[in-house]
């Protein structure tokens, strides 16, 4: 009996109770088995109330991730997320993901961990990652492509973690250039993508995503109050449950990959301009060359960012920070 059958007969319905009879006999086993098998979901946290002559029924899922209810998720809505590897802390999910990325892992592999001692984001900046509070995980990706329109991929995912976060938590979330999600000026998701080639063409790519889901206040540093956020913070509510929060996420990605693939990076420039908060807005941006000002006009084939000069001229920024 797999427990990632027992538990999707035990959340069918929602509060009610199901008894160990039925269960024995859909999933043709004897009910010793089904004790058992209720016994391995409770060691993963998962709290049951059980009453004579009704059953079981779910009273409390587990504030952390499981195996069992992530890969169940991950069936019902992508190929992606296969393999799964799952961590209760890592120095850092895209270190592990390059380490299987190089030993040959598959597309769609998804390394997740609770916590990230040395997360890390854009221009080596640490990423602030306590355990069970957020979404720290990479995701390997094989394109066969240039290396060159390597950056076309991390807008990707910044327009597919955007249209799956608005979808989970209903909240106003967009995009500055060229991959943080912000919620009123304040960032609640940065997006890595790293990758490696071989005779200019790609031979993985690896799409590291940190999001703030459940984090309360007190859970950022004073250095980060200001200017950090997250779901649960700005919905007000209770907290969301994660694993559909990684499953719509993967969701998004696996789909805007196979939009990427099939019609290029144009259908992906259009989505993520229409998500971009910065669009049509006088920006300053801080680059290695020193700073530059325009108004934002769309993105060019590298998904540099365009700036109109005062003149009317086109000026494409590659890199660099966004002051408004």
């Amino acid at each position: 009996m797999r427990d990632e059958q027992l538990l999707a007969l035990l959340t069918e319905r929602p509060g009610e109770y199901i008894s160990g009879e039925e269960i024995s006999r859909r999933m043709a086993v004897s009910r010793t088995a089904v004790w058992k098998g209720i016994n391995r979901l409770k060691e993963q946290g998962y709290e049951f109330e059980s009453v004579t002559r009704k059953g079981y029924r779910i009273t409390r899922y587990p504030d952390r991730f499981d195996e069992v209810s992530l890969r169940m998720r991950l069936d019902q809505v992508t190929s992606w997320g296969q393999p799964l590897h799952l961590f209760p802390s890592v120095s850092s999910t895209q270190d592990i993901a390059r380490v299987l990325a190089e030993e040959g892992a598959p597309e769609g592999t998804l390394v997740i961990a609770e916590e990230q001692i040395s997360g890390r984001g854009r221009q080596g900046r640490h990423w602030h990652s306590p355990p069970g509070r957020g979404i720290w995980m990479s995701l390997i990706m094989r394109p066969v492509q240039p290396l060159q329109y390597t950056p076309q991929l991390t807008l990707l995912a910044a327009v597919a973690v955007c249209r799956a976060l608005r979808s989970v938590s209903e909240l106003n979330i967009g995009i500055k250039w060229p991959n943080d999600l912000l919620i009123d000026g304040r960032k609640v998701c940065g997006i890595l993508v790293e990758s490696a080639a071989e005779d200019g063409y790609v031979r993985h790519a690896i799409a590291g995503i940190g999001i703030d889901v459940n984090l309360a206040a007190e859970d950022l540093p004073e250095e980060l109050q200001a200017i950090a956020t997250s779901l649960r913070m700005e919905s007000g509510g209770d907290p969301l449950d994660r694993t559909l929060v990684v499953a719509a996420v993967i969701q998004e990605l696996e789909a805007m990959y196979q939009l990427y693939s099939q019609q290029g990076f144009t259908a992906i420039a259009a989505l993520w301009e229409a998500l971009a908060f910065s669009m049509g807005r006088h920006l300053t941006v801080h680059t290695p060359q020193g700073e530059l000002q325009g108004t934002a006009t769309g993105l060019g084939n590298n998904g540099e960012l365009l700036l109109q000069q005062k003149d009317g001229s086109i000026l494409p920024v590659y890199s660099g920070e966004i002051h408004l």
